[in-house]
């Protein structure tokens, strides 16, 4: 739950959600206390250094189940957040091909042997439940931008904080910034499907294709009717405003997977290339920090 972190998320509607589930949504909107992404991201990270902070340290932040909500031609979409299980899932990850001296330094072993039952446990008594968000840290993985199309782009540069107001942003720290894609799940699906037919015809790397495969299979756990949301979240502000106005990766992997489809090798890798360096980038920062 770094600043420095990228979120794909999938706003599902109302009618996808039954019994508790529904029940907790439609009480939860008819407060209208849902945060925006940006406040939420704020919310989470806050709530997971309190966790560090604390003693003795906790992994597991803990925060009241919240959910980020649009509507789309009149019909209410919700996200939920999910903290807690998104948090055992990223720790699972992490932990998962380290040797255990390494992990040793970042957490106790004890908390770490604990993960899988916990997560298995979670899953057990939500059996219906699942991360509407997945996040990536310094960068965005190539594979999300497969999803969209460069006229589902949105940038704001935002305007500087004044640095008052209940947990408003430091004075000077742009508010309001963002570089956003927004597409139907059905739009989502036909592009997965497309490029996967391209990628297994033209790249021999099978790692790539089945992470796009496994993206694929993530989606299909979403109502028809969802809308799905890349939001580079924190690494905006990493961006100057040119470098973020010009940042038009999900054209380059489009033009890249086009080139692929018609054997135009060198046109594909060219386009790859201008994504990978943006990437690269990004990562630069957080080795320089």
């Amino acid at each position: 739950m770094t600043a420095h972190a990228a979120l794909l998320r999938v706003y599902e509607p109302l009618a996808a959600f039954t019994g508790e589930q529904r029940t907790r949504w439609e009480s939860y909107l008819g407060a209208q206390d849902a945060p925006s992404p940006a406040a939420g991201l704020a919310m989470e990270r806050t709530a997971a250094l309190l966790a560090l902070a604390g003693r003795p340290p906790r992994v597991l932040p803990e925060l009241p189940e919240h959910a980020y909500v649009t509507e789309i031609d009149g019909v209410t979409l919700v996200c939920p957040w999910r903290t807690r299980l998104r948090a055992l899932e990223a720790l699972e990850e992490f932990v998962q091909d380290l040797p255990e001296e390494v992990v040793s330094a970042f957490l106790p072993l004890p908390l770490v042997a604990s993960v899988g039952k916990d997560l298995d446990a979670w899953r057990a008594a939500h059996p219906d439940e699942r991360s509407h968000q997945l996040s990536s840290t310094w960068q965005v993985p190539l594979r999300w931008f497969v999803l969209f199309g460069a006229e589902e782009r949105e940038v704001r540069l935002g305007t500087p904080s004044l640095g008052n107001g209940p947990g408003g942003a430091p004075a000077g720290r742009l508010t309001g910034r963002s570089l956003v894609y927004r597409t139907p799940m059905s739009s989502a699906r036909r592009r997965t499907a497309r490029a996967l037919g391209i990628l297994r015809r033209a790249v021999d790397d099978s790692t790539v294709t089945a992470e796009v495969e496994d993206q694929g299979r993530w989606l299909e756990d979403f109502h028809p009717r969802s809308m799905v949301e890349l939001d580079y979240g924190g690494l905006v502000h990493l961006l100057d405003d040119v470098t973020l106005q010009e940042d038009e990766s999900a054209r380059d992997i489009t033009a890249a997977l086009a080139a692929l489809g018609t054997g135009e090798a060198d046109v594909a890798a060219a386009a790859y290339r201008r994504v990978t360096v943006r990437m690269k980038a990004l990562q630069a920062v957080e080795s320089a920090s």
